[in-house]
């Protein structure tokens, strides 16, 4: 996969989230973006079991195996919605963060500091 010439939250080109499972608004592992993404699939969330809980609850079930897609289990990484992350975030079940995957637009729906305090990768920031 070619590396992404969109930036991060750092300012450096955007990491790629996940291949396995391949996630992402257009399906390259890489939380990238455009005027089609409505949904803003830009924070590279690593996947815990609240976080799942509280998805469900909210309509959006990612953990059920489906067609093509095998379901999320704790640990998995995946690109989510920002307002999503937000959410979680209310709610007190907001996912950890990977700064290096996380799409630089972020920040136009969640405050940049809370995604810093969710960082799994903290010395990106060095």
């Amino acid at each position: 996969m070619p590396p992404s010439t969109q930036k991060n939250l750092l300012g450096q080109p955007l990491e790629p989230c996940s291949t396995r499972p391949m996630t992402g608004f257009f399906r390259t592992g890489c939380c990238e973006t455009d005027e089609q993404d409505r949904g803003r699939h830009v924070v590279c969330a690593e996947m815990t079991e609240a976080f799942l809980a509280f998805s469900a609850r909210r309509g959006n079930d990612l953990s059920t195996p489906r067609p093509g897609f095998a379901g999320l289990r704790p640990g998995d990484h995946w690109c989510l919605c920002a307002a999503r992350w937000k959410e979680a975030l209310d709610a007190d079940a907001a996912p950890p963060v990977v700064l290096a995957a996380t799409h630089e637009s972020a920040t136009e729906i969640v405050d940049r500091h809370a995604l810093l305090a969710h960082a799994t990768d903290p010395h990106a920031l060095n």
